[in-house]
This record gives structure tokens, sequence and C-alpha cells, in this order.
């Protein structure tokens, strides 16, 4: 329900919050500097500027995972990547590959007619569907394709407990 009157709707009251001329409100943002010439300019520590340099964007790597009756299998190509380049930490639960592909020429954009491969920084995580044996886990990277070999964890379903007299 709007409220078209001078008195304050229910949610104006409860919040303390007032309603606002659309129109005023338009012809504000549209001014180019809200600041009073004078005032000393604030330092914003909590966000980033606009004009900061930005972070070197980090491309999310293309995987399979799929799993036999003994383990959990990964695969990802990661071509143009040497082994010195990639990183994989495991957790029993999670796999996380990191990496960089590096471009050994520097061409100037304008003489690309296409750029589809991705250059820089790299990763991916993927929560497990089951606990793996870290110490048994095998990374191999041959013919520009990563293969991680994760032992599943043999966890039986039901023990038998022996009663104790006592």
């Amino acid at each position: 329900m709007i409220n078209n009157n001078n008195n304050p709707s229910f949610f104006e009251r409860l919040t303390g919050a007032s309603k606002i001329d659309d129109a005023a409100s338009y012809e504000f943002s549209m001014q180019k500097d809200y600041r009073d010439p004078g005032a000393p300019i604030e330092l914003n520590t909590t966000k980033k500027s606009p004009l900061a340099p930005k972070e070197e964007e980090e491309g999310q790597l293309t995987i399979d995972v799929y799993q036999t009756d003994t383990e959990i299998v990964i695969k990802s190509p990661v071509a143009g990547v040497t082994s010195e380049n990639l990183e994989v930490t495991i957790t029993n639960d999670m796999v996380t590959i990191k990496g960089r592909r590096q471009n050994d020429e520097q061409i100037a954009k304008e003489r690309y007619f296409f750029q589809e491969l991705y250059w820089g920084p790299f990763s991916r995580s993927v929560i497990l569907p089951t606990e793996i044996e870290i110490d048994q886990a095998k990374a191999i990277l041959k013919d520009g394709l990563l293969t991680l070999r994760l032992p599943k964890i043999e966890k039986e379903t039901a023990k038998k407990l022996s009663i104790q007299m006592g």
C-alpha cells in the first residue's frame, strides 16, 4: 500500500527511514561532484577504488570427476603448463588445483585476430563426495592432461562389538 499523504508509513516509523522524492533524488544523482570543493578528501580503506590497478583475474579449470569402486579420479587439461607451475592441495574432502600458464611471447592486443587461449593464473577447488586417503593420492601430468587418483577411505558400514563381562 502506497502512502500518498505526509504521514509516515508503518515501515518509515519502524525504521526511521523517510520518503525521498524521486525527481529530487534523480537530479542529485546526476550531479558530477557531491562534495564541497573545500572539504578534505576522505580515503576509503575498505573498498577498492575503480581507478586502482586491477588484480590479475584467475581462470577456472575445466575438469572431469568420476569414481571407480576404489578411487575418485579428477582429470583436467593443463596444456602448456609445466609441473613446476602446478600446485595440488588435498584434504580429506577437498582438492584444489592452482597454476599459471605462461605465454612466452609478448604480443600487442591489436595484433591478434583471435585470442581464445587463457594465459595467467588459474585454479579450481572440488569438494569430494567421499573421504580419501591423502597419503596414497597420486598426480600424473602426461600429454597436457593432469590426472589425480585419490583412493577412497574404506569404511566399514557395520561393526560387530564384542561384549565384555563386567
